[in-house]
This record gives structure tokens, C-alpha cells and sequence, in this order.
């Protein structure tokens, strides 16, 4: 008796993207809701003061200094001798921008000042900021 071979076919293995979709747009939708809340992660008290920043300034280059001093530019921790640096290399050297410094309202002003004079002193700053909080209307 002769075995007559039988002619099986292959099948082709399918990959479901579904799943995989799925997973990557509930990740995108976690990072959009986190994102804004990552932004006031630092906690600082500004003073209140009734003049008005003008608003067609984009700030890109913060300076906090919270309640207990410690110094973040752009959200990441630095000291007095990074944050020059730090500075320079978010700075172009043909651009003239605007650093804005928001510091905590009991944060002493000579503290707040020594910040002040050692941006000033960076090429490309064209001027330094100090941000205010405007008084709650009664």
C-alpha cells in the first residue's frame, strides 16, 4: 500500500494590532492627563503684585526657588554653580530671551537678587523677570 502524502498548507500567522493599539493610546491619553500636573509639581508661593506680565512672552526659561530654597530651573534641581550653565546651554547665542525667576514669597529678597545678578551675567539673556501673583479679587 502505497501512503499517498498529503499537501498540508501552511497557514499564515496573523499578528492582531488591536491589543497593541489599544495599549499604545491609553498610554498617550495617561501622558496628556499627567503631563500639565507634572508642570506644578513644585510648590511655590509667589508674592502678590497688581502689574501685569505681558502675555505674548513665551516662558520657556523658569527659575524657581521654593519655600526652603532649594533652586529649579526648568523643572530639574540645580545649584548656584550649575545653574549658569544650565542657562547657557538652553540659551542660542543669537537669540535674545527672557528668564523669568518665581520665587517663593518667603524666600529672603538678597537670596532672590544674588539669583538675579548671576543670570544677568549670561550671554543671551536679554532680560530677567520676576514673577508675581495677582491679589484675589473681592
Amino acid at each position: 500500500m502505497a501512503r499517498r502524502l498529503k499537501k498540508t498548507r501552511l497557514s499564515k500567522a496573523e499578528l492582531t494590532l488591536t491589543p497593541m493599539i489599544d495599549t499604545a493610546l491609553t498610554l498617550l491619553i495617561i501622558f496628556m492627563i499627567t503631563a500639565p500636573m507634572m508642570r506644578n509639581a513644585i510648590k511655590v508661593t509667589l508674592p502678590d503684585g497688581s502689574a501685569k506680565e505681558a502675555g505674548n512672552i513665551k516662558q520657556e526659561l523658569i527659575v524657581y526657588i521654593d519655600s526652603k530654597g532649594k533652586m529649579f530651573f526648568n523643572d530639574i534641581a540645580v545649584t548656584m554653580d550649575t545653574l549658569v550653565p544650565a542657562i547657557k546651554k538652553m540659551v542660542g547665542r543669537n537669540k535674545q530671551q527672557t528668564v523669568f525667576v518665581r520665587a517663593d514669597k518667603s524666600v529672603q529678597y538678597g537670596n532672590v537678587i544674588k539669583i538675579v545678578d548671576h543670570i544677568k551675567v549670561v550671554g543671551g539673556v536679554d532680560y530677567v523677570a520676576l514673577a508675581t501673583q495677582s491679589p484675589a479679587r473681592a
